[in-house]
């Protein structure tokens, strides 16, 4: 007996079992991540590259004019057209004026076989393999006197329009701190004026304070204390006469040392523009 014909049945299709497919999505995850974090990282990198080969750049062009102005220091360079020597000099010594205006730089310059250890540009500059720069404002206070309603013999200070002016050395009633170790060069001049005639001379003083210690007199000034006699009105009158006393000197101060000013008696001292100043700056 024939057995009737059919089609046959279709298979039925193999689904991805769930493990492998929680796998496959944590491989691609971790593929993400590692492929962001390796662009991230290869950017730093070429940022990094390209501020490298920028910084080099700059030092060829530098070397680069140092060597004009070398070759235009010779005979065979000014005679050539191709350098134009007047301009480059002219740029030279542009730069020279910075230079001497605000300090030094660092320019490292290379040496060639057989050269000197300098090379003369100008009748009184050298290059050596390095020159150093280093930019920094003068440690300078000046000061003018200020009258002050205390009582005591320190005289007291305020700032000018075109006094210098610096961090490193602060201004406290009347002491002035010095926040930087070294020598310096403190001055101060005070007027006074004195309306009757004095056989005790006037003094001006300027000590040294140090926390805990006694004052140190670093500078001392004396003046005769004289006056002015006029005939008014057929009597004989008394004018106060102005005087003044400078003193300064050089002295090797620490960190956080303090000076100041004292007199004999403040209330004969004159404040007007420019009679009575204090001040100080580091060598």
């Amino acid at each position: 007996m024939n057995e009737p014909y059919g089609p046959e049945a279709p298979r039925p299709i193999s689904s991805t079992s769930p493990g492998i497919m929680k796998m496959f999505m944590g491989f691609l995850s971790v593929f993400i991540v590692v492929q962001t974090i390796g662009t991230v990282l290869f950017c730093l990198y070429l940022h990094m590259k390209m501020d490298k080969t920028e910084e080099m750049l700059s030092l060829n062009e530098d070397y680069i004019f140092l060597k004009k102005v070398q070759k235009c220091q010779t005979a065979e360079g000014q005679k050539s057209t191709l350098l134009d020597c007047e301009k480059v000099i002219k740029g030279f010594q542009n730069i020279q004026c910075k230079v001497h205006a605000v300090g030094w730089i660092k320019i490292p310059l290379k040496k060639e076989r057989g050269s000197q250890s300098h090379t003369e540009l100008h009748p009184k500059l050298f290059f050596k393999p390095w020159v150093l720069f280093t930019f920094r404002e003068p440690i300078a206070v000046h000061l003018a006197g200020q009258q002050s309603n205390k009582a005591g013999s320190v005289l007291e200070w305020r700032e000018t329009m075109y006094g210098p002016t610096n961090s490193l050395i602060s201004n406290k009633e009347g002491k002035l701190k010095v926040k930087e170790a070294g020598l310096y060069y403190i001055y101060s001049q005070v007027s006074f004026c004195t309306p009757e005639v004095s056989l005790a001379p006037f003094t001006l003083y300027i000590y040294l304070h140090i926390p805990k210690e006694e004052d140190r007199l670093l500078l001392k000034g004396q003046r005769t204390q004289t006056s002015l006699k006029t005939h008014e009105e057929k009597h004989l009158k008394t004018v106060c006469a102005l005087q003044s006393i400078r003193v300064g000197g050089v002295f090797n101060l620490r960190e956080d040392d303090m000076v100041f000013v004292n007199v004999t008696d403040s209330t004969k001292v004159r404040y007007s523009h420019g009679n009575t100043y204090f001040g100080i700056f580091k060598l």
